[in-house]
């Protein structure tokens, strides 16, 4: 990793993250490595009890760690939570000082712009369309008609946002991402599939993020929501009218299908998938892979197809690993016992 735009002091950062700092407060670190590689200008982090044994080689200026150390070769910045110490710390020493550009005279701009624009070249922002303030644009990205665009959002090259869509504050888009695109409804009429209209919008809530290749239809009436503070990643599909709470976890290649809601907290893993018209409660954690097929109480996790209760996927899973065995068994009873009329 590049060192960062942004020194800091061993105490600076202890300070920063809530951390008790064994050490010297005063050496300054301008990096942040792994542990077997960072250097003595960096600092490092345990949150993997597995790793421990390799501090003891590090060569790092500090560790974040949840308990003190006897014995290290380095300071260390004792807390709770070492991998949000990790977080925080790259969020404080990697901050790329934002520039307020203005716009660039290659972008075409017919709504209303807040204070300290950064709008980049090819972007366009359509009629009766309003950006907040600080709002970053990059290249290509193009905003349709009748949007509003919260504060201190930050949309990334070839980024899409169809008509109407309203988008909150602080909220970051990464590239080619596509928001407000018609859902997959058609009326199947005399063999033939009849388009139906998509009218209804997309409503993002704070501080979400969407990762790279994400596509959110537009609802078909009503709107697809999307919670504060939730978090997707690459290459997922988010259906028209589909609701997700707050905080929700959506890992790359999952898919929510049409109509379906999911409540706060709730996690996907990759490639797991909802159907449509159901319901995922509060907290429920649905492991990579698996096929939501009927609604889902909050609090629990769920694996496999049809998506069940983790502990009774496994045990299903434990059951089938015996089938060959069971096979063999039955068939040297089967010889034991002949035709079965003895």
């Amino acid at each position: 990793m590049p060192p960062s735009p942004n020194g800091a002091t061993l105490a600076e950062l202890a300070g920063l993250i809530g951390a008790r700092l064994v050490g010297d407060g005063g050496r300054a670190v301008r990096g942040v490595g792994p542990i077997g590689d960072a250097g003595p200008d960096q600092i490092t982090f345990l949150a993997n009890p597995r790793y421990r044994p390799a501090l003891g080689a590090c060569k790092a200026a500090a560790v974040i760690i949840a308990e003190e150390v006897a014995g290290l070769p380095m300071a260390q910045l004792v807390m709770g939570d070492p991998y949000y110490g990790y977080a925080r710390v790259l969020q404080h020493l990697y901050r790329a000082p934002r520039r307020a550009a203005g716009i660039s005279t290659d972008a075409r701009v017919a709504g209303t712009v807040g204070e300290d624009p950064d709008i980049g070249p090819f972007a366009t922002v359509g009629a009766g369309s309003s950006l907040g303030d600080r709002v970053t644009l990059h290249a290509g990205v193009r905003v349709g008609n009748h949007c509003a665009i919260g504060d201190d959002v930050v949309l990334h090259p070839n980024v899409v946002v169809y008509d109407g869509c309203v988008i909150g504050n602080r909220v970051i888009v990464h590239a080619g991402t596509v928001i407000g695109s018609d859902g997959f409804g058609f009326a199947t009429h005399g063999g033939v599939h009849h388009k139906i209209p998509h009218v209804g919008r997309v409503v993002i809530g704070d501080d979400v993020e969407l990762g790279a290749g994400v596509t959110v239809d537009r609802g078909a009436l009503g709107d697809t929501v999307i919670g504060p503070g939730t978090k997707v990643d690459n290459l997922v599909q988010i259906a028209h009218n589909v609701r997700l709470g707050k905080g929700c976890l959506l890992v790359g290649q999952s898919g929510v299908s049409g109509s379906s809601e999911l409540g706060d907290y709730v996690v996907l893993g990759g490639k797991a998938g909802v159907a449509g018209h159901l319901a995922v409660g509060d907290q429920a954690m649905i492991g990579g892979m698996a096929g939501v097929t009927k609604n889902l109480e909050g609090g629990q996790m769920y694996s496999g197809f049809p998506a069940r209760p983790h502990r009774e996927f496994m045990k299903a899973q434990a059951a089938t690993l015996r089938v060959p065995e069971l096979r063999e068994r039955v068939r040297r009873l089967e010889d034991r016992l002949g035709d079965g009329k003895e």
